[in-house]
């Protein structure tokens, strides 16, 4: 007799859900891992002597082997990129939707600094991991220096900077900004040491000493980070 068609109810076999399931959970279990180790790096690398820290103290931080580190991570300039991601990315998008609506470059090159020197007062974890991470890296990481870049090129365009190069004006700004962040940390200084720092660069790039400095005596754009 011809048998009856195997009707199906379209859920997957108990055995397919359960590989489902144990894939689920091992990817969850990954991604505590490798959060356990960021915290970790984030809680080294924002002490004062940080930049030291080796791949041992962090795998001790984060209570994983050698062999778990390795697993999320290439070695520490992996870390250290990936942890600069982590830091930097929203605030740099925060900052550049709150600077865009400024037509003038200069402008929007001192709001930058500005935000930045001010999250590392504020912030004084943050200020000391970018201070360290940048020493053996990008400043700020791969985003936040192409940023910078294009804004001196846009400066450029504009003719509100008087370089050449644009690569000579992202290094004024960043090596600029970090060396004074290094100081905010360190020594404390007046509340315009900030705003004086922005002045300087800006007519390093080009702009007359008395705009440049009522551009930054202007009402900082407002950054929102959800």
């Amino acid at each position: 007799m011809p048998q009856e068609p195997t009707q199906t109810t379209g859920k997957a076999p108990r055995s397919d859900a359960n590989a489902l399931r144990r894939a689920e959970i091992g990817r969850e279990k990954r991604a505590r891992t490798r959060t356990a180790i960021l915290q970790a790096a984030f809680d080294l690398f924002s002490l004062e002597a940080g930049l030291f820290t080796r791949v041992e103290e962090i795998c001790a931080a984060a209570q994983v082997t050698r062999q778990t580190f390795y697993n999320h991570f290439d070695g520490m300039e992996g870390l250290r990129a990936a942890l600069t991601h982590e830091l930097s990315h929203d605030f740099l998008i925060a900052v550049t939707a709150a600077i865009s609506p400024l037509d003038d470059a200069a402008e929007r090159a001192a709001a930058a600094i500005l935000h930045y020197l001010g999250k590392a007062a504020s912030d004084r974890k943050w200020g000391q991991l970018m201070v360290n991470i940048s020493a053996t890296g990008i400043i700020f990481g791969m985003e936040t220096y192409l940023q910078a870049e294009q804004t001196v090129r846009e400066g450029i365009a504009q003719g509100v900077f008087t370089l050449t190069d644009s690569r000579l004006g992202r290094d004024l700004i960043m090596g600029a900004t970090l060396s004074a962040i290094v100081t905010l940390l360190r020594e404390q200084p007046g509340p315009d040491f900030s705003r004086a720092i922005a002045q300087r660069i800006l007519v390093a790039l080009g702009v007359p000493d008395n705009r440049a400095r009522q551009i930054v005596a202007q009402q900082l754009p407002v950054v929102s980070i959800d």
